[in-house]
């Protein structure tokens, strides 16, 4: 699917500081699992000098999400606030040595929940709330504000740039012409003009050969073989993994031994479903089996 650097891939299989800060006295969350992306950094500041001193974080996203925020705990452990808040989403992208165009909202999501928690420590109001009127992007909640941001910080011209950068735009589509609009309001405002036919400024990903659609049976069959080479690294941590269902594009998993109710049991997940999409070339959504019981649930109802 997706070429990753092997700084990525070092921050992802090998996550640093994942989990909660222990007596953490600030925190920042951004995100909604609805969205696929959710993040909670934990810090814990000297107050003397505010310096961090220790930062965690529990992300429930792609190996992206994972990555962005393992650096980002390396990168501002030791600054100040002050200066914490001067780390932008590119530089948490330069120290992953890059990610692809479609991951970059992953480093924004970062620099959110930085920002977040450097609030809460200093009981400022912090919200990602969106004031009525001013959300363009309704599938994944994204303001107005945040694209001109994106758009300025980042040098964006396309709405292909627009959605790498916020996700706004991946979902319906339906905002596009808004998006474009904001667009062609920066870019006059740099002296610009907006062409909806200007090639997006991120390259495109090199996306895997797929060779025609899955049938069902061959999605199970390529879904199991994936789950049987990452079981290893699950059992010497004393944990597993059962397939249980799959219906359409959505893979029901049971997580057990060590795994079942451990809390990175998400990221565990998350980390699976990133490896099924690279391998099979196509959107795969891994979800826990008790999500399908309620679902079932509410269908008899």
């Amino acid at each position: 699917m997706w070429d990753y650097s092997d700084k990525v891939k070092e921050h992802f299989f090998n996550p640093k500081n994942a989990g909660a800060v222990v007596d953490a006295n600030a925190t920042g969350e951004v995100g909604s699992i609805s969205c696929g992306d959710a993040l909670r950094l934990t810090l814990k500041v000297e107050e003397e000098t505010e310096v961090i001193l220790e930062a965690g974080f529990q992300t429930f996203g792609c190996g992206s999400a994972i990555a962005s925020s393992s650096v980002l705990t390396e990168i501002i452990k030791g600054m100040t606030l002050d200066e914490a808040l001067k780390v932008t989403n590119q530089d948490i992208a330069d120290h992953l040595e890059g990610l692809p165009p479609e991951k970059m909202h992953c480093s924004v999501m970062g620099r959110e929940a930085l920002q977040a928690a450097i609030a809460n420590y200093r009981g400022e109001e912090w919200a990602d709330d969106h004031a009525e009127g001013a959300l363009v992007c309704k599938c994944f909640a994204i303001d107005a504000v945040m694209i001109e941001e994106m758009v300025w910080a980042n040098k964006l011209r396309t709405v292909e740039d627009v959605t790498n950068f916020t996700k706004a735009g991946g979902g319906c589509a339906s905002c596009h012409e808004d998006i474009e609009a904001i667009l062609e309001k920066v870019l006059a405002e740099k002296g610009e003009k907006f062409d909806p036919e200007a090639a997006p400024v991120t390259k495109k990903p090199v996306v895997a050969e797929v060779k025609g659609p899955l049938t069902n049976l061959q999605r199970i069959k390529k879904i199991e073989e994936v789950l049987e080479s990452l079981r290893p690294a699950l059992m010497a941590d004393g944990g597993d993994v059962e397939l249980v269902e799959v219906i359409g594009n959505t893979a029901y998993v049971n997580m057990t031994g060590a795994c079942s109710g451990c809390q990175m049991a998400a990221m565990t997940i998350a980390g699976i479903q990133q490896r099924l999409m690279e391998v099979m070339g196509e959107f795969i959504k891994v979800v826990p089996a008790s999500e399908m019981k309620k679902l079932v649930n509410i269908e008899v109802a």
